[in-house]
């Protein structure tokens, strides 16, 4: 069985983060292991919520992975709350991946505005560690920060290919611009292969609402379905499908709560569809 590590964090009640990764990869057919950043009591949705930071417990973590002899054929970061967690996904990534595929989910932004307590230097500080994954998957909020351009909604195919080169140039082979639509109704991901010099792009139907934690699910899927060894095209295909029927599922449930989506009940879709031939 093939093992992936994701670092990040965990709530308590909310379905994003470790909360979703651990199930999805799992149900997926891989064994997760996790380094949780930080617990908290609810995701960061909810007000008040309580927040316990696992820095210091890290590297003690990692360095008994070592004694221990651990591999991983994947290593998957998603949030990562300060520079030191960036500087320790490094030591992650050099420890650990040399023969592994690293992932990095570089959450901090969305809808053109940085998560709060995030900076435009804890943006650039990110490249950093995307220049050491072999896929990246951010948003389009992320991407423009990264990249120090003016985040917009009113972009063409060009645009978004210009951007997925400049990303694919920070030194990361393979990129993934989620959330990407070029007409009403649509919505999906677009994707740059450096070594291949090849676009991919592909849509489903929008729903009409949109939930906290579906990129966590997404990139979630994609790592499964990446060490399923669907290819980097079909695994896109894949994590666009499941979050959509996941967000379909949702908002079927009369009373369906706010905080996210019924990843839950779409997993039997998403075994068959990683099994459709």
């Amino acid at each position: 069985m093939k093992r992936i590590v994701t670092m990040q964090d965990i709530s308590c009640v909310g379905k994003c983060s470790l909360t979703v990764a651990l199930p999805v990869i799992s149900a997926m057919g891989i064994e997760a292991s996790v380094i949780p950043t930080a617990v908290l009591s609810t995701h960061t949705m909810f007000e008040g919520f309580t927040f316990h930071d696992l820095t210091d417990s890290i590297q003690p973590t990692m360095r008994h992975f070592l004694q221990q002899g651990f591999t991983f054929d994947a290593i998957y970061t998603g949030y990562l709350g300060s520079f030191d967690q960036l500087d320790i996904a490094k030591v992650l990534f050099q420890e650990f991946g040399k023969d592994a595929l690293k992932i990095v989910d570089p959450c901090m932004a969305d809808n053109g505005k940085l998560y709060v307590g995030f900076t435009t230097e804890f943006a650039h500080a990110m490249k950093d560690l995307c220049a050491k994954a072999d896929i990246i998957c951010p948003n389009l909020t992320e991407a423009s920060y990264m990249l120090d351009v003016e985040y917009t909604e009113n972009y063409d195919e060009a645009y978004i290919q210009d951007l997925l080169k400049q990303l694919a140039n920070l030194g990361c082979p393979k990129v993934v611009l989620t959330g990407i639509s070029f007409e009403k109704g649509k919505l999906g991901a677009y994707a740059y292969d450096k070594d291949n010099d090849s676009f991919f792009y592909y849509c489903t139907d929008e729903e009409p609402k949109h939930f906290h934690g579906t990129g966590d699910i997404w990139a979630s899927t994609l790592c499964g379905a990446m060490m399923n060894e669907k290819g980097f095209e079909e695994s896109i295909r894949i994590a666009c499908d499941y979050v959509k029927e996941c967000i379909r599922l949702t908002l079927l449930e009369k009373n369906h709560n706010e905080y996210g989506v019924n990843f839950e009940q779409a997993m039997p879709y998403l075994i068959e569809r990683l099994h459709k031939k």
